[in-house]
């Protein structure tokens, strides 16, 4: 159960980095996209929270979105194309909020014993974390990519933990314990 707490802290550590790649940003810079078949900086911040959404509903309790009207343009399933006209900043940043209050809430109640299969779930939570973290900052990677290129931004210090490490250029989440 203590790992799910350290995970916590970890996918905190994630977003709190996502975070400081793009809230310096101007609104015009997190929507920009560099051409049709490239995402912006906002799509990768609606995903993120948006797959983190799906994996704790799917494997750990059923509960609607927090937001249905963005399931359709944050699906990575949709071309980019096709993903039509990104929610405002705010709208953004509340549906990141309440996702990330979820996935604690969850969590949390997991590591509690509060749910009918604690031991099992708890396995799950620790994959389903660890997995969170990974594709958080599989997205910062290319946050940082338009950041530190076309956007000409300077990227922010990797987050400071011992259990983060890049692999392939890629920040990766390594096995706590």
């Amino acid at each position: 159960m203590h790992e799910v707490t350290a995970l916590l802290r970890e996918y905190d550590r994630a977003r709190t980095y996502t975070d400081q790649l793009w809230q310096d940003l101007s609104p015009d810079e997190v929507t920009w996209r560099p051409d049709e078949n490239s995402s912006a900086i906002g799509w990768h911040l609606g995903h993120q929270a948006h797959v983190a959404h799906f994996m704790v509903r799917n494997l750990t309790a059923a509960e609607p979105s927090p937001d249905p009207e963005l399931d359709g343009i944050m699906d990575s399933a949709q071309p980019e194309r096709f993903r039509g006209a990104l929610p405002t900043i705010q709208r953004l940043t509340a549906f990141r909020e309440t996702v990330a209050e979820r996935v604690h809430a969850r969590m949390n109640a997991i590591a509690g014993g509060r749910v009918a299969a604690p031991a099992q779930l708890s396995i799950v939570a620790t994959h389903l974390l660890t997995a969170l973290i990974n594709h958080e900052y599989q997205h910062d990677q290319w946050i940082g990519e338009v950041r530190a290129g076309p956007l000409g931004h300077a990227l922010p210090p990797d987050p400071d933990t011992e259990h983060v490490s890049r692999l392939d250029g890629y920040l990766v989440l390594c096995p706590l314990g």
